[in-house]
């Protein structure tokens, strides 16, 4: 199925039923008064998050949504009948922008929210609803309002804890694939990912993390160069970013160094925010050098990663593995997994209330019950 992160839609809300003017006409019943009822609501627009859906490609074709307007008022006291609502059903992770004010609107970020896209028109009054004492044959009547109409724009930010990002080849599909469910496509030629990858990494029994992996970046990302700008927004929501770096790349005139600094000044250039998440280097390919030549090959890389002076980068954690042979990858998840659970906010402990019912229904002890039967000292003792 092809990935679709953003779509232009119309929304339009129906308008309410028009209220009537109408009287009573019974034989014998003469006078009968005014009987016009109300109109019927019209129908509203709504988006519900779905986990199931992952991408907005049913909105890239199915720009237009319409609901019906209310049904008109009749006599004898009818109310008309309101229109059925709409529901659009949307990723999680999407988010709802004005497309004329650019307002953001909406951000769906959990499975079962449900948000309102447009308002249907409320019915208008019948003349039932415009009899006194002194106007006993109303004739007045309100129309319908109109319903809400939107062109809205919608963008579509999934929702990962762990970011992969780095050159194209660098080896990121072949980890997500090494640690998780996911399975993307892996080839030996650059930007083999074409739209992003969600994988569930478990490192234990009910322990688990969401890693996304997004196509590869080059140099000029942020003003348009390769595929990878089209998706760093997928970035944004993470809580940890993996950089991950080839360290023997298939061009000989590689610098990995130099690719990887570029990365992270197209992150600065595309968001400062992004730049500033927590970022961890993960050196891969380490199974291509010989082990005796790894210290030596990762402390090279390292020195001219960090630079020096002003544009010195600072470097959290260092990890290196293999996401061919898994070799270091169990101690990097394990890692992964204490800081996401750091980040977590402790749940409050709840009291359970089986414990104070019993309590409640354990007697005192007998020295409390002494003291309570006992006089008060400035009580005289009969």
């Amino acid at each position: 199925m092809k990935f679709i992160d953003e779509a232009h839609i119309e929304v339009m809300a129906g308008d309410g039923g028009t209220g009537v003017v109408s009287f009573r006409r019974e034989k014998f019943i003469p006078r009968g008064g005014p009987d016009g009822g109300d109109g019927g609501r019209g129908g509203s627009v709504f988006a519900v998050a779905d986990r199931n859906i992952n991408t907005l490609v049913d909105f890239r074709y199915a720009r237009k949504h319409l609901a019906r307007g209310g049904e008109r008022g009749r006599g004898s006291d009818q109310y008309g009948k309101a229109a059925e609502d709409i529901t659009l059903r949307m990723p999680v992770g999407t988010i709802v922008y004005d497309e004329d004010s650019g307002e953001l609107l909406f951000d769906l970020d959990h499975h079962g929210q449900v948000v309102m896209l447009a308002k249907g028109g409320d019915g208008g009054l019948g003349n039932i609803h415009f009899k006194s004492s002194t106007n006993r044959a109303p004739r007045q009547f309100t129309a319908g309002t109109e319903g809400e109409q939107r062109r809205l724009r919608l963008e579509l930010k999934v929702l990962a804890d762990v970011g992969l990002l780095g050159m194209p080849n660098a080896g990121k599909s072949t980890l997500i694939a090494a640690v998780s469910n996911a399975r993307p496509k892996i080839a030996d030629y650059p930007f083999t990912t074409l739209h992003p990858n969600l994988g569930v990494v478990r490192v234990g029994p009910e322990k688990s993390f969401v890693v996304a992996d997004i196509p590869g970046l080059i140099e000029g990302a942020a003003e348009g160069a390769g595929l990878g700008h089209q998706f760093l927004r997928h970035l944004q929501r993470t809580r940890l970013l993996l950089h991950l770096v080839d360290l023997m790349p298939f061009d000989p005139d590689a610098d990995p160094a130099r690719d990887a600094r570029a990365i992270i000044k197209e992150l600065r250039k595309y968001d400062p925010s992004l730049a500033d998440k927590p970022r961890w280097l993960v050196l891969n390919k380490i199974d291509m050098i010989p082990p005796q030549e790894r210290p030596a090959v990762i402390e090279a890389f390292l020195k001219k990663f960090r630079g020096r002076g002003r544009n010195a980068l600072p470097v959290n954690k260092v990890f290196a593995i293999s996401g061919l042979t898994r070799e270091g990858c169990e101690e990097m998840l394990l890692e992964i997994n204490l800081y996401l659970e750091s980040l977590r906010e402790p749940e409050p402990a709840q009291a359970d209330p089986r414990f104070d019912t019993v309590a409640a229904s354990v007697p005192a002890p007998v020295s409390a019950l002494a003291a309570l039967a006992a006089p008060a000292a400035d009580e005289p003792t009969p």
